[in-house]
Order: structure tokens, then sequence, then C-alpha cells
């Protein structure tokens, strides 16, 4: 038989704030992607800086002027909170493949502990960088 109520419940949950509330599992799974992508950014960035050095000094200006700009600097910044949040939710899955932590409470803890930890290591890797 045919839905009579089709029409009063959400028709999707990413109409976020109307029906759908995020939950911290969703965040870290999505940031953890976002932080893959940034690390390749980068990366990337690194690797360029590196081949304009073995290029010669006008095409290493360039590049070490991009770099180093605003715009440079904050990919490099949130490359390190990438790459501090990578590590520590791989340290998080370590844990969940041993078998603890998986209680929602202490998975909720953790997943808050990434993130709050991320913050605080690459706030404190550019204040001693």
């Amino acid at each position: 038989m045919a839905d009579v109520n089709r029409g009063n419940r959400p028709l999707s949950p990413f109409m976020l704030g109307q029906y759908y509330r995020p939950q911290i599992g969703s965040v870290t799974s999505i940031l953890n992607r976002a932080a893959g992508v940034g690390l390749i950014v980068g990366a990337l960035l690194c690797v360029w800086w590196l081949l304009a050095a073995a290029s010669g000094p006008e095409y290493f200006g360039v590049v070490d002027w991009i770099v180093t700009s605003y715009l440079g600097d904050l990919v490099m910044f949130l490359s390190v909170w990438a790459l501090w949040y990578h590590a520590l939710a791989g340290v998080r899955h370590l844990i969940w493949d041993a078998g603890k932590c998986l209680d929602l409470k202490e998975a909720q803890l953790l997943g808050k502990i990434v993130i709050g930890g991320s913050v605080v290591l690459t706030l404190i890797t550019a204040i001693i960088v």
C-alpha cells in the first residue's frame, strides 16, 4: 500500500538545520577527506617550490614570492593542521581497530579530542616554527 504520509516527512537528511543535525562521526569523516585534499595541495606547493629552486633564480623568485605570500602561508598553515588531523585520526582508528572506545560516548569523545587536539597542536607548531 502506498505511504499516505509521504508529504509530511523530510525529503533529505542534508537539509541541515531543519531536519538533520550533524553528528561528530560525520563531521570527522568529512574533515578527514578535506584534510587529505589539503595535504595534497600543500605537498604540491612544496614540490613546486623545490622544482623552482632547481630551475634557476628568476623562476625561484616568482614561486618563492607566491609560497611566502599570505595565501601561501595560509595554505601551509592549513596543511600543518591537515597533517596533525590525519595523524590523530589515524591513532583514533588504531584504537578502534584494537576494539577499544567503540561505545557511542567514547567514540564521540575521541572525535572531539581529534578535532581539538589537531587545532592545539597546529597552533603549537605555528608558534614554535
